[in-house]
């Protein structure tokens, strides 16, 4: 069996569980390092489209908040180990509700489309609301790599029936259907609601963006380092964009000049911000 996920901190943890089973010998692991959420997917099955995200993310993320050394090579490299898993493999896909991974999903069944193999889909946001929930105490899995190793071998060991579902043709021409239409959006911001993915322009949390540096600044509107702004909005998403965009869009701001700066942007994340006095 072959597993693959979007989310390298999902990967990691999934490979360590498998070893503890004592599988990691029979059983591989396919991962993109990447969140699918954010940057464009335009034609992403060709070349031209694999280099405009390339492009977009060498010039948008800040290497402190994502790996940028060796994304394009690794992106190619993943998507050559899918093109390349033989017909008659059996394939789970590991996923949960959000833009980032159902958007990875989409984008890997289309790149097995012409394959001859059975593919599984394990929801961990079902799995685990369905095996660790705790009455009274409301917490959604956000993305499949805020389980931990000890939860997904968990999961793993069920019934897979219970968690899983196996694709049937009409299923997999659905997902390839869908994956041609978000590959003909040059959006370049992905959201999970009501059970599917919306492309959005790439300032819709920038209000958000502001009111919660707003609160962090205080009356006094004092200086807050750019780290704890990103955390205050992280912290009360209830959608798995990444660390990165969320920079991204701050810069963008203070190039507006809604935000006014304290230190120097060349230094990645080593300044601050408040809201630009009038």
């Amino acid at each position: 069996m072959i597993h693959i996920l979007s989310s390298a901190s999902a990967s990691s943890s999934l490979q360590f569980a498998l070893k503890k089973m004592g599988l990691d010998k029979k059983e591989r692991v396919i991962s993109f390092y990447d969140i699918f959420s954010i940057g464009p997917v335009w034609r992403l099955t060709e070349e031209i489209g694999v280099k405009s995200r390339d492009e977009w993310m060498k010039q948008s993320m800040s290497d402190k908040f994502f790996e940028y050394n060796g994304y394009r090579e690794h992106f190619e490299m993943v998507m050559n180990q899918i093109n390349l898993i033989p017909e008659g493999e059996h394939v789970t896909i590991w996923v949960s509700d959000n833009a980032n991974e159902q958007t990875g999903m989409r984008y890997i069944v289309y790149l097995l489309k012409e394959k001859n193999i059975d593919i599984t889909l394990i929801n961990t946001t079902e799995a685990y609301k369905e095996l660790f929930q705790v009455k009274k105490v409301k917490y959604k899995v956000l993305h499949t790599g805020e389980i931990p190793p000890e939860k997904l071998q968990f999961i793993y060991e069920q019934d897979f029936g219970q968690f899983s579902t196996l694709f049937t043709d009409h299923d997999r021409e659905e997902l390839e259907r869908e994956w041609l239409s978000l590959g003909e959006s040059h959006e370049t911001l992905r959201i999970w609601r009501n059970g599917r993915i919306q492309s959005i322009t790439e300032d819709y949390y920038d209000d958000f963006i502001v009111i919660k540096a707003k609160r962090l600044c205080g009356k006094q509107n004092k200086f807050i380092h750019v780290a704890r702004v990103i955390g205050e909005v992280i912290g009360h998403l209830d959608q798995y964009i990444g660390d990165a965009f969320i920079e991204y869009r701050i810069r963008k701001l203070i190039d507006a000049g809604v935000f006014e700066l304290e230190g120097n942007l060349k230094s990645k994340y080593f300044y601050s911000l408040r809201l630009k006095r009038n």
